[in-house]
This record gives structure tokens, C-alpha cells and sequence, in this order.
């Protein structure tokens, strides 16, 4: 008995070595970018290599199934043979001939190592891989890597040759495995999600924040002629009374032909209350800046350059340097929460 114990042995080697392969397999394209970025972020070399793996899907893939495809022949090659001659023994204390004992040893042996290679080998590590997908792919994707740089020449043409016959077919192989979901995807989530009664957006909230990011500044400027202006001389008793006229807490400056220059903001002038700085022109060093976005940009684009500049009020400028309007931001945030009631338009 003892001269089949290695097949035995190789047989629990092999089923955990395939194992290995399929929850790898299936750990690299189940696991979420969201969440191994941060741990590659903070330092996490497992995570780093995860990334790596995941980014090349297509190369990971092929590693795997090179390897299930190498403990699958194995099995049957070393460990059947080792049953097949251990089922004889009990066998042949029954009263079946010999050929009717090597054809029944011959089935049982094929049909237990099918059942633990499709069961211990296939379904289980799959299973494990779907149900801690993240987990799972920090642990394997690293030594997966490391056998496909091993075995990098022989992977590569597999791959290679398998990409070449997708191309034949008209089909654009992807080498990164998609684990996010795109934009429309995760609206039509919401809004079947909303009518199914699952999520509640009464307000209109998180559909508001699908369509902000399609929207341009063109759709959300001010034009200049709709706004309340101020001279580029105004004193603070012009911005007092605009105040007292409209209730808003901004204004932009306009020189002679109608462009914006500046702006004021109520708290620039609320401590020019003598009658000297009451009646005289606001001072310049008090008059804010506008910056410029473009008319075309994409609204998210412009809000990132409000913010970077710590500025609330931009120029709407094309491309030839025209002014076609002003951007509040204000009406930016309206675009995702609603009506804000610092409005600056007429």
C-alpha cells in the first residue's frame, strides 16, 4: 500500500494547488478597485501588486487557466492510477473476475476524483472568491503574479495568441478587469432602485447629481445683462442700497463697455461707516478678483476651479477670450441641492 501513498499525496497537493489557481482566478475579477486602492495608497505592497493583477486581467487569467489546465492532467495522470490499484484490494475479496474488478476500481476512481477536483478544486475556492472577493484577491493575486513572471514568455504567447483570435472576430480584447461601474450604470441603478421603492429620493437629489455632471458652464452662467451690476466706483453706500434693493451678498464690478472686472462682497465694506469711506469709492485692494473658466468646460470642472482659488464669482469666457457671462457658485451648488436663496441674478 505504501508504494501508492504519493499518488494520494499528490492528489490533496494538486487539488489545493488548482485551488489556488481558480480562487485567484475569480478573486482578480470580482474584487472592487474602491476598496485596494486606499490600502495601496497607504503603503500596502499586497495591494499594489492586487492593482497590478487587475490591470492586467487578461494576462491573470491566462496564468490560471495554464495552471488548472497543468493540475487537471496531473490528477488524472498520477493520483487515478493510485485509487484505481487501492480500490482492487477491498475488490478483490468479492467474487467478480479480474476485468470486472479493474473496469468497477477503474470507475469509482475516476468518478471520487472527478468529485473532489470539480468540488475541493473548482467550486469551492470560486465560491470563497465570490463571497470576500477583496480579501481574497490581497492573498492571492500577489503569488499569482509571481508565477506569471515566472512563467512570463510561455503566459504572454498563450495570451497573445488568444487576443489574436478575438481581433480575427472583430472583438477588442481588455486587458483590466471592470470592477466599477459606470456612470449610467449607476444611475439606471438609482432610478430603478427609486421606482421599485428601494431608495427613497424625494428631493431629487442624487438625480440631480447624474445629470450636474454632464452640464456645461454655458448652462449655468449668468449673462452679464441679467445681473444686478455695480460701477467700478461704487462706494459702500452703492452697495448698501443694492442690498436694501435685492438682498443679495454679491456684486460684480462693470467698467464702461459692460464687462466684469471685480466683484464686492457685503462683508468687504461693512466697516467703511464713516462719512469720509461711506461716500467714496470702494478701495481697489478690497474689489476681488474674477477669475475665468471656460464657457465649454464641464461644470464639475469649473466648481473644482472655484475652489482651488477659494473664489465664489468666475468670468465665463470662450475661446477667443469673449466674456458671454458669470458664474456664481451659488448656482452651481442649486444644480445639485436646489434653490439656494443668495441668488445674484435679477
Amino acid at each position: 500500500m505504501s508504494e501508492y501513498l504519493p499518488g494520494i499525496v499528490w492528489l490533496v497537493v494538486l487539488l489545493v494547488v488548482n485551488g489556488f489557481f481558480v480562487g485567484a482566478e475569480f478573486a482578480v475579477i470580482s474584487a472592487r478597485r474602491s476598496q485596494i486602492e486606499p490600502r495601496a495608497e497607504a503603503g500596502s505592497k499586497a495591494a499594489k501588486t492586487t492593482l497590478w493583477a487587475m490591470e492586467h486581467a487578461t494576462l491573470m487569467l491566462a496564468t490560471s487557466q495554464l495552471g488548472i489546465t497543468v493540475c487537471s492532467l496531473v490528477i488524472l495522470n498520477v493520483s487515478e492510477p493510485a485509487i484505481h490499484h487501492l480500490l482492487e484490494i477491498p475488490l478483490g475479496l468479492t467474487t467478480l473476475s479480474a476485468e470486472a474488478i479493474g473496469v468497477v476500481a477503474f470507475v469509482i476512481a475516476l468518478v471520487l476524483v472527478t468529485f473532489l477536483h470539480v468540488v475541493v478544486g473548482e467550486m469551492i475556492p470560486k465560491n470563497l472568491s465570490f463571497s470576500v472577493p477583496d480579501r481574497a484577491a490581497l492573498i492571492l493575486a500577489p503569488p499569482l503574479v509571481v508565477v506569471a513572471r515566472v512563467f512570463g514568455p510561455v503566459i504572454w504567447s498563450l495570451n497573445g495568441i488568444a487576443n489574436g483570435v478575438l481581433r480575427l472576430f472583430g472583438v477588442t480584447p481588455k486587458d483590466e478587469a471592470t470592477s466599477t461601474y459606470t456612470l449610467d450604470e449607476v444611475a439606471g441603478i438609482v432610478q430603478q432602485s427609486t421606482r421599485e421603492g428601494v431608495l427613497d429620493d424625494a428631493s431629487g437629489t442624487l438625480s440631480a447629481a447624474f445629470e450636474f455632471t454632464t452640464r456645461k458652464v454655458r448652462d449655468v452662467e449668468v449673462p452679464v445683462a441679467d445681473m444686478v451690476r455695480l460701477a467700478p466706483t461704487a462706494t459702500p453706500a452703492d452697495v448698501q442700497r443694492a442690498v436694501s434693493a435685492h438682498g443679495y451678498s454679491r456684486y460684480v464690478l462693470t467698467d464702461a463697455d459692460g464687462q466684469p472686472t471685480g466683484y464686492l462682497h457685503l462683508k468687504d465694506v461693512m466697516d467703511l461707516t464713516t462719512p469720509e469711506s461711506f461716500h467714496a469709492p470702494v478701495p481697489e485692494k478690497r474689489i476681488r478678483r474674477l477669475g475665468a473658466v471656460s464657457h465649454d468646460a464641464d461644470l464639475e470642472d469649473a466648481l473644482a476651479a472655484l475652489r482651488r482659488s477659494g473664489a465664489h464669482v468666475a468670468r465665463s469666457v470662450r475661446a477667443d477670450g469673449t466674456t458671454t457671462g458669470v458664474l456664481f457658485l451659488e448656482d452651481i451648488i442649486e444644480e445639485l441641492v436646489g434653490e439656494v436663496d443668495d441668488a445674484t441674478t435679477v
